[in-house]
C-alpha cells in the first residue's frame, strides 16, 4: 500500500467483490398462478437464468407475501384465478405500500378490455400464453436492473 492509496488491498477487494455482486435481497420474483405447474415452469425458467423467484397460488397470498417480503422486485401474475384474479390483485397492490411494483401480466384468455385495464393500472406489460420467454426473460431483467 503506497501513501496515496486509500483503501487498503483488503479493502479494495472487499468493495469489488460488493460492486460486482447483484443487490440479491431485491432480485426476487413473485410468480402469481393458480395453475400449479404454469407457476413452476415460469420460475425454471427464471431461474435458469439465474433469477430468483418465489410462487404464490392465489391473489390472497401474493398479498400476504408483498407486505412481509420486501425483497420482492417485480411480480408476475395470471389474470384469470380464484376470489382474487389478477386484476384485482393489480389494483389492490397500487392501492398498497408497493404501489411502485413493477408488474407483468400473463394470461391464456384475454380480451382487448383487459388489456386495456391492465395497461391503465400501469402494468409492464401484459404477455399472452404461452409466453414468449425471451421477450419474458428480457422485460425481467429490464425491471430487475439486470440488463446492465
Amino acid at each position: 500500500m503506497s501513501d496515496h492509496d486509500i483503501l487498503s488491498d483488503a479493502e479494495r477487494e472487499a468493495l469489488s467483490a460488493v460492486m460486482l455482486e447483484p443487490d440479491l435481497p431485491q432480485q426476487r420474483v413473485l410468480i402469481v398462478d393458480d395453475d400449479k405447474d404454469a407457476r413452476e415452469l415460469l420460475s425454471e425458467i427464471l431461474a435458469l437464468d439465474g433469477i430468483r423467484c418465489m410462487t404464490a397460488a392465489s391473489g390472497e397470498t401474493a398479498l400476504k407475501m408483498l407486505e412481509t417480503k420486501p425483497s420482492i422486485g417485480l411480480l408476475i401474475t395470471d389474470l384469470r384465478m380464484g376470489h382474487v384474479d389478477g386484476l384485482e390483485l393489480v389494483r389492490l397492490v397500487r392501492e398498497s405500500e408497493r404501489a411502485a411494483l413493477p408488474i407483468i401480466i400473463v394470461s391464456g384468455d384475454a380480451d382487448v378490455k383487459d388489456a386495456i385495464e391492465a395497461m391503465h393500472l400501469s402494468v409492464v406489460d401484459f404477455l399472452l400464453k404461452p409466453i414468449d420467454t425471451e421477450k419474458l426473460l428480457g422485460l425481467v431483467k429490464r425491471e430487475l436492473g439486470m440488463d446492465l
